[in-house]
């Protein structure tokens, strides 16, 4: 008995037009359903859209008389590449040194997500993490570096399975002290057992 599955969104249209396009047989049980889990999938790896970053640092930020670095790092990040849609992932190291402020230490990964979860390319992920946290904490300096593996090199193109693209985004102290710069740096690339 041939089973058949009603298409509803426009996601879901292109999704089975797509697989249509490649030369699939969208009635294909194993298919019969794909455009439907490929629109939710899409929906969730790029709610980052329906979210506002200011929103989830609302209520979390306190005044606080400490002036040290403040970093959170291995904070998994994933995300999809906007010139082919296919998945990067990796690391984020997010730093900061108060002036006055502090931020729950878990709003650090969430704004990572927040931006993560759109089509985005590395350098500008970066950027978006940094500035943000510059804005709305005004501290004195924010550092963020992004190590990621990015499956448009490593599954075609280029076909490099072992690259790792690193970027960075230095405002305040960590940008004009090299010092500082160098702390965050070497205290980033500390193993650490717990």
């Amino acid at each position: 008995m041939e089973k058949t599955v009603v298409v509803n969104s426009a996601l879901e249209q292109a999704v089975e037009t797509i697989l249509q396009e490649i030369g699939e047989n969208t009635d294909r049980e194993g298919l019969l359903n794909t455009p439907h889990r490929v629109a939710e999938a899409l929906k969730f790896l790029t709610s980052g859209y329906s979210q506002d970053v200011h929103q989830v640092l609302n209520g979390a930020v306190f005044e606080e008389k400490y002036n040290e670095m403040v970093i959170v790092r291995d904070i998994d990040v994933f995300s999809l590449c906007e010139h082919h849609l296919l998945p990067f992932y990796g690391r984020a190291h997010v730093a900061y040194i108060p002036n006055g402020k502090i931020v729950g230490l878990s709003k650090l990964p969430r704004v990572v997500d927040v931006y993560a979860k759109r089509l985005q390319v590395q350098e500008r992920l970066t950027q978006q993490i940094a500035q943000t946290l510059y804005d709305v904490l005004q501290p004195d300096g924010v550092a963020v570096v992004i190590e990621a593996r990015h499956m448009c090199m490593m599954m075609r193109g280029v076909e490099k399975q072992n690259s790792l693209a690193t970027t960075s985004a230095m405002l305040g102290v960590f940008e004009k002290e090299q010092k500082t710069r160098a702390e965050f740096l070497d205290l980033i690339d500390r193993r650490v057992s717990l």
